[in-house]
């Protein structure tokens, strides 16, 4: 019998990651090149065990439907075809989730309509929804909008959201129009709704989007194990309580460090691990320029900041405030995205400059940011300060992807890379790595290239504080000495940024006979709020692909009834 073992599994973890390009026989880390996607790939979101889910702005991007170009795209991860998607509204710099029944809900979007589709509609207020898809290559299946009819309560554009746990949206923050670099008070969404709407409809006031003007767009924000949302933006953070709307102010960001948009760095939840779920939040790149700096006095060659900063959300640690460690380079616009065996990869990005568009001096191309990183590093959480991050062994690439690119953990196990368009249009005039870029890549890991366990069947529904039994398979290669088991929600990737991407783990025993493995869900669900997510089986450093479950009944939001 064997349980997860917590403070073992991350280090054993790092030791895999370091040790393997010592061997030079032994599988590494690889990006290969999967196609081209047709669109630009500025928004993802993995929406079925096969199928990934593009918006972009409506451009004159090649893929074509009904005699425009498209906007909205599904990406086929079996066969790397991708079929395009006809919508209404525009869709560019918007946000996303998945409620609680595993309906795709798309927030937002660009005012602005494009003179090659003459009959977008303004996205500001858009709501596109994507119904659960079971055809493996999407067949049929299409994204709903009815903007006159249904839409949000307040114009966003650049907005966050989140599921929360009753199954439903929290959407944060944004902009009315386009005001050319900074939020003003004049044009910015300092409020809070949800979706379905509660408490009347009506949009919160937030003092705290207030404050945070005039870098908070795209704020980042995680669902705590309390109940309660922790929210970044600017340089500032706060706990949010959602049935009140009171916010509690915690620590500024150290070293004038901002990390919201223009100045996007990137913010993770660190894996919640039984038995008592302690949240921590991760928050790395950006840039430390004065917000009071006017955008005329910002260079695409002002340095970002390698700053990562550490915030433990307990009160002896918000006591403590946030701890400061530093990536191996500067990085604008990074991704911070889970691995199953708890890690953290820091991938994408510049070392120099901000995000948007040719609003700054010494723009490349069109590109407000410059000099892209190539090579991703992995965040092991347990190490030791100092020791955390490392790029030994991690391959690198010679694709750019900086403004409007995305990365996503598939269910397969490796990480779809798409995008990069830092122009108002469709460009490949523009040098290289300012170009919109259509090329999708993956990131495999060693574990990709030997045999790997697989979890044989899986639950259409899992219930909270329930135990089940799954058959497994282990292969002959593998001593089960460490067992993870990883419940993920993989979320929506947008401009450095993984709206409800969480992952929280779960204890697992062993059978005797090693042919199947007891697991215990989340107790409730502030710890993992209802709806679609990928179990992930991790046997000593060796990951599964994903087996998708509903969390919860599967009912429409708001959910009340867990059993």
């Amino acid at each position: 019998m064997l349980r997860l073992l917590k403070a073992v599994l991350p280090l054993f973890a790092a030791s895999i990651a370091l040790a393997t390009p010592l061997d030079a026989q032994a599988p590494r880390w690889t990006f290969t090149e999967k196609g081209n996607s047709g669109i630009v790939g500025l928004e993802a979101i993995v929406v079925s065990p096969t199928l990934v889910l593009f918006f972009d702005r409506a451009s004159d991007d090649p893929l074509q439907i009904n005699n425009h170009s498209a906007w909205g795209a599904l990406w086929d991860l079996q066969t790397s075809k991708v079929t395009p998607l006809d919508l209404i509204t525009n869709s560019f710099c918007a946000s996303g989730s998945r409620l609680s029944n595993g309906t795709m809900v798309s927030v937002g979007g660009d005012p602005n309509g494009f003179p090659g589709n003459p009959t977008i509609e303004d996205g500001t207020t858009g709501l596109r929804l994507f119904e659960p898809c079971n055809d493996p290559a999407g067949v049929g299946c299409t994204v709903f909008e009815d903007p006159a009819t249904f839409h949000l309560a307040e114009k966003r554009w650049y907005p966050s959201s989140i599921r929360i746990p009753d199954g439903s949206l929290m959407i944060v923050g944004g902009i009315h129009r386009n005001t050319g670099f900074y939020n003003t008070i004049d044009q910015a969404a300092l409020t809070v709704e949800f979706f379905p709407p509660k408490f009347g409809g009506v949009p919160r006031p937030s003092e705290f989007l207030k404050r945070s003007l005039p870098a908070n767009l795209f704020p980042r924000q995680f669902l705590l194990p309390d109940g309660k949302v922790f929210m970044v933006a600017n340089n500032q953070s706060i706990i949010y309580d959602i049935e009140t709307g009171a916010e509690r102010i915690l620590p500024d960001i150290p070293n004038g460090v901002r990390v919201t948009n223009p100045f996007d760095g990137s913010a993770i939840l660190l894996p919640l691990s039984p038995p008592n779920f302690t949240p921590e939040v991760l928050v790395c790149g950006g840039t430390n320029i004065p917000d009071t700096t006017p955008q005329g006095d910002i260079s695409s060659q002002t340095p970002a900041t390698d700053q990562c900063s550490r915030i433990l959300l307990t009160e002896a640690g918000i006591k403590r405030g946030w701890v400061v460690e530093r990536m191996l380079e500067p990085r604008i616009m990074p991704e911070l995205v889970h691995v199953p065996n708890g890690q953290v990869l820091i991938i994408n990005g510049a070392r120099t400059g901000v995000a948007a568009i040719g609003t700054v001096k010494d723009p490349v191309g069109n590109s407000n940011a410059d000099n892209p990183v190539f090579t991703p590093s992995l965040y092991t959480p347990n190490a030791p300060v100092g020791r955390r991050i490392s790029n030994i062994g991690m391959p690198t690439t010679d694709i750019a992807r900086m403004y409007h690119s995305t990365i996503t953990l598939t269910p397969q196990g490796n990480f779809l890379i798409a995008g990069n368009n830092p122009n108002n249009n469709t460009n490949i005039t523009v040098p290289v790595n300012t170009r919109s870029e259509f090329r999708v890549e993956t990131l495999d890991p060693p574990f990709m290239f030997v045999p790997r366990p697989r979890i044989l069947n899986a639950p259409e529904k899992i219930g909270f504080g329930k135990r089940f039994t799954v058959p497994i398979s282990i292969p002959n290669s593998l001593q089960p000495r460490n067992i993870q088991v990883a419940l993920m929600d993989l979320g929506f990737s947008s401009h450095a940024f993984h709206s409800s991407a969480r992952l929280v783990f779960m204890d697992a025993q062993l059978s005797r006979d090693q042919r199947s493995l007891t697991i215990t869900t989340p107790p409730n669900p502030n710890i993992f709020p209802p709806g679609p997510a990928f179990i992930f089986l991790t046997i000593d450093g060796v990951t599964s692909e994903g087996q998708q479950v509903m969390v919860g009944t599967g009912a429409a939001p708001p959910q009340t009834n867990f059993v």
